[in-house]
């Protein structure tokens, strides 16, 4: 693998090729990613899996012709020929009058900040058979389980570099790690399945193989003789593991490609009082381990801690600098790149909890539903109609009752939205982050 440094001259090179064979302006962007798993199922070694692969991706604009390419060959040649086709290709590309690099003047400057994202360590297969041995013990110790889809555990270490023709090098590494479980419990048609799983950049940061093991297992045991769920117009409370998934909506109607297509639910809404005043969603790429903390976006702009949501209302879009262009704005530092043209997103996510228990925030609750899993993807982009398949539990009487499955849960995500409330149990411990969330009168159906 490559040293940060290394994949930034290799990054250089190519784009230096590029200006030289003709290129206006170029991009190139290197990533390696090396990962070690380990799985065991029933006790037993099930299978180890090493990878290693690399990537790198240049971007090339002729006037306002743009073409992208990109290969895991690093022979020098290839590369060579790599540059070659792709300012042949840019040349024969329609115009884009939005096409182009980022504005020089807004580039991140100075060295990239540490955010302590590596811990420096190394693979160990025989560490992660443990682990996985470990976490698979724990899942199946738990009264109710009777068969198991195995424990894993995985190590990994990343590079990234991103280099401009017009004066931006950036690039860092980081080191990953990560605890899983899945396991059955019940017999025959009875059976139920569910899991847990954890991941961080320092080991030391990593939940407890045992912790994670035995959430698994009382998750299986939980779900066991789902009944039916109760019908109508019903509060519904998402558990935070799922609830996370109302904000990557909410990322999607917000991006600035979406609104410059006009592909979003909330076009138009750009001061409308979507939230309640107290709600409050922030975005953290600066976060000490966080899981997706980053100094610079995917074009070379510098990222900042924002208010995404404040007071309620959408403080406004997420922009990349081609859809900045097309809307008349400033690119905001929130472009993604994995290859080819950029996109948009949010680094290390979160929703301030409330100030309610969420066993305060369900206690007026005479019949509702607990969301713990969501099916499918019906969600409509465009006018945020939402329905997905769901199970959970039944709250009766402010309390949680007997699991439930095969149902729906319907609304529209502006109503949805208006109606959130958060509880206080807000953890941070994915890129993602919510309290629990309760939802008034959404649509309860059987499936």
């Amino acid at each position: 693998m490559l040293t940060v440094s290394e994949a930034l001259d290799r990054a250089q090179l190519l784009c230096d090729a590029a200006t030289k064979a003709g290129a206006d302006a170029a991009d190139a962007l290197y990533y390696c990613n090396a990962a070690t798993s380990v799985s065991m199922r029933l006790g037993e070694l099930e299978d180890v899996e090493r990878s290693e692969g690399q990537d790198i991706s240049l971007r090339v604009f002729v006037g306002q012709r743009s073409a992208s390419v990109s290969t895991a060959d690093m022979d020098a040649g290839e590369l060579e020929k790599l540059v070659a086709r792709c300012v042949a290709m840019a040349r024969e590309a329609p115009e884009d009058p939005y096409a182009g690099l980022a504005p020089e003047d807004l580039l991140f400057k100075g060295p990239v900040p540490d955010f302590d994202l590596d811990d420096g360590s190394e693979a160990d297969p025989q560490a992660l058979r443990e682990a996985a041995l470990a976490v698979e013990d724990a899942a199946r110790a738990v009264a109710g389980v009777t068969n198991s889809e195995g424990g894993s555990a995985s190590h990994s270490r990343t590079r990234f570099a991103l280099v401009t023709s017009h004066g931006f090098a950036g690039g860092y590494g980081a080191s990953g790690h990560s605890l899983s479980a899945s396991v059955i419990a019940g017999e025959g048609a009875a059976m139920q399945r569910d899991y847990d799983w954890h991941s961080a950049h320092h080991l030391s940061d990593l939940e407890s193989a045992e912790q994670i093991g035995a959430s698994a297992g009382a998750r299986a045991v939980r779900r066991l003789n789902p009944g039916k769920a109760p019908v109508g117009k019903l509060p519904v409370v998402f558990d935070p593991r799922i609830g996370s998934s109302l904000l990557g909506h909410l990322l999607g109607a917000i991006g600035g490609p979406a609104i410059a297509r006009r592909t979003s639910f909330l076009l138009g809404k750009e001061e409308a009082q979507l939230f309640d005043p107290a709600i409050l969603i922030r975005d953290e790429p600066h976060r000490p381990r966080g899981l997706r903390s980053r100094a610079f976006d995917g074009e070379g702009l510098p990222t900042a801690a924002r208010d995404i949501v404040a007071d309620g209302k959408v403080t406004g879009w997420l922009l990349d600098t081609a859809s900045a262009r097309q809307l008349g704005l400033a690119p905001t530092g929130h472009a993604s790149r994995g290859g080819g043209a950029s996109g948009v997103g949010a680094s290390n996510l979160h929703l301030a909890p409330g100030t309610v228990t969420p066993e305060a925030l369900m206690a007026d609750i005479e019949t509702g539903v607990y969301l713990t899993e969501l099916i499918g993807q019906g969600v409509n982009p465009v006018t945020g109609d939402y329905s997905r398949g769901a199970s959970g539990f039944v709250i009766r009487g402010g309390q949680l009752a007997e699991p439930i499955a095969e149902f729906t849960v319907a609304g529209n995500l502006i109503d949805m939205f208006g109606a959130l409330t958060p509880a206080d149990d807000l953890v941070f411990r994915q890129s993602v982050n919510v309290p629990t969330l309760r939802i008034d009168g959404m649509t309860v159906a059987s499936s």
